[in-house]
């Protein structure tokens, strides 16, 4: 009798203690990480964002990324940068309007004129670096911000030269000085620069002075190579590689948007060029080349400015 009175109180004693321990209920705060600032603000908070193409990471692209030198976020409206020609004053400075955007606490949608809507995630990474990443692609971009007075065009210009001889859609002789030692390049009158596999192609032409763009018949082609001059920040060298026919080395210099000096030093001539048939690379017509198909090889390195 008493071991059946210990059991039934051992046995009910459980229940009270276990009916006990049910009611009790403890309540957690639950936390949610707020960016100290908003996603919008940050991206309006620098004028001029630099895409530093040299940092991707993945396997894919972000096709209007992969095509612009800058981007900005203007009150909803989304501007690039993706021709040299022009850059420093298209659109202020902001590039042309390439589509607009939308923010959703750290998520960035950009409806693109040409390649679409993305959604993307950003990772601010400094006061002014954040990374652009998409899920679709597995794909991160990283962007520089800065403001307009203390961005450096020109370096951006200049480091990305052989992009700039791209851009038009021919070169046509405009100019030979009237010193320097005959040579055959004298009777080369067009330049085409391309960029196709895995080297950057060239075609030549000795059609006259004034033929259409689309009549001029190119009787050489081969490969070139834009290399810096050491201590000269704006000078550079280009090299012809003709098939076969050896090559012609020159100093190259930039006039302006559209012109610019070859120096021959082994004849000490001098050539003048300018282009012909801007491409615009906002939005690519059906059969255009776009600038996403000039940029397979990344960018030049682009030295990070002082912030």
């Amino acid at each position: 009798m008493k071991t059946l009175k210990l059991l039934s109180a051992i046995f009910l004693g459980s229940l009270l203690l276990t009916s006990c321990v049910a009611e009790v209920i403890i309540e957690e705060d639950v936390f949610f990480d707020e960016p100290s600032i908003s996603l919008n603000s940050l991206l309006t908070n620098y004028e001029i964002w630099y895409v530093d193409i040299e940092r991707t990471r993945g396997n894919g692209e972000i096709p209007f990324l992969q095509s612009a030198f800058t981007v900005s976020f203007r009150n909803g409206t989304f501007f690039a940068n993706n021709n040299l020609v022009g850059m420093g004053s298209n659109g202020g400075g902001f590039g042309l309007d390439v589509g607009f955007y939308d923010t959703f606490r750290m998520e960035l949608d950009i409806s693109h004129d040409i390649d679409g809507t993305y959604e993307l995630v950003i990772t601010q990474i400094s006061n002014n670096e954040i990374e652009v990443y998409d899920r679709i692609s597995n794909t991160s971009y990283f962007l520089i911000g800065y403001q307009r007075n203390n961005f450096d065009y020109d370096r951006v210009f200049y480091d990305n030269i052989h992009y700039f001889l791209q851009e038009y859609e021919t070169w046509e002789k405009v100019f030979t000085s009237d010193y320097g030692a005959l040579n055959e390049f004298d009777n080369e009158n067009y330049l085409k620069f391309a960029y196709f596999g895995s080297g950057e192609n060239f075609k030549s032409s000795r059609d006259q002075n004034g033929f259409s763009i689309d009549d001029i018949y190119y009787d050489y082609i081969g490969h070139y190579e834009v290399n810096d001059i050491v201590n000269n920040f704006y000078g550079k060298t280009l090299t012809l590689d003709y098939d076969y026919l050896g090559n012609e080395f020159f100093e190259l210099s930039v006039i302006n948007d559209s012109k610019i000096e070859l120096f021959h030093p082994a004849s000490e001539t001098v050539y003048q060029f300018v282009g012909r048939g801007l491409i615009q690379f906002k939005n690519a017509k059906s059969g255009q080349q776009t600038q996403n198909q000039t940029k397979r090889i990344k960018k030049a390195d682009f030295l990070k400015l002082s912030k």
